[in-house]
């Protein structure tokens, strides 16, 4: 059973270096589908290994410049209170938890998938030779207080069921940042959620909902794999890449809702 969490570590290490998403809304499920974890158990774990994880995948795009440091302060700056009020509530309102869980779930995986949809709408565009729109005058005056909002928004998601650091947090970004090429997305993402998933991570610990055993597991194998991904996310070219986003994002809302 070690090497079976070691292997999936590894696989999802892969995925989330290379696209920057897929670690909660891959590992959580697998771990409760697949080796039978308890949900609020494999939601803390998940916080804890993708904050490892996602912290050596966020050395690979630093050093490669990948990294938009003020995009990823002032998403910070919104979700990291957004992730310690949550944690707070689950710990005055424990019964709500799994309701909340199952509402938060069904709502991003709906998001997810009309957001799969747009991205493919984009990328037809692009072929047709329209590339992505300047920012207007408003975008510009707007843009700091949007981004702290959607941290805000991921804080909470993110801590309450373990998804939404990498697949609404990419996806977001792709709109907010749309001149951005898609690895300096991927790349900017992946630091922004090390420090937000640390810190649910830990209050989730405080509330003894993480399995120290199988996050060891874990980690010995989504180390190596995202440092694979990560390696390779620069190579692939950005359509490519923007196009395996949008399958996987719809992958991702399928198998919330589904």
């Amino acid at each position: 059973m070690d090497l079976a969490y070691t292997f999936s570590g590894f696989v999802v290490g892969a995925i989330v270096g290379m696209t920057g998403m897929g670690g909660g809304a891959l590992m959580t499920p697998l771990l409760v589908l697949l080796f039978g974890v308890a949900p609020a158990t494999a939601v803390g774990t998940d916080l804890l290994y993708a904050a490892i994880t996602k912290s050596g995948g966020a050395v690979v795009h630093a050093r490669k410049e990948h990294v938009r440091w003020p995009v990823v302060a002032a998403l910070s700056a919104g979700s990291l209170p957004g992730a310690l009020a949550t944690i707070a509530f689950l710990r005055a309102f424990p019964a709500d938890y799994r309701t909340a869980d199952a509402l938060l779930r069904n709502s991003l995986g709906g998001a997810l998938l009309l957001t799969a949809t747009a991205l493919v709408v984009s990328i037809v565009l692009k072929r047709r030779g329209r590339d992505d729109a300047p920012r207007s005058g408003w975008r510009e005056r707007r843009i700091l207080p949007a981004t702290v909002l959607v941290g805000l928004v991921l804080g909470v998601l993110v801590t309450l069921t373990s998804v939404g650091a990498g697949a609404l947090g990419v996806t977001v970004l792709l709109f907010l940042y749309p001149s951005l090429p898609a690895a300096r997305i991927v790349g900017t993402d992946i630091a922004h959620a090390v420090p937000l998933t640390l810190v649910a991570g830990l209050g989730h610990a405080s509330l003894g909902t993480v399995d120290w055993g199988l996050l060891v597991a874990l980690i010995v194998g989504s180390l190596p794999g995202i440092w694979l991904g990560s390696s390779l996310s620069a190579r692939v070219p950005e359509r490519v890449l923007r196009s395996g986003l949008a399958v996987l994002l719809a992958l991702i809302g399928a198998r919330l809702l589904f």
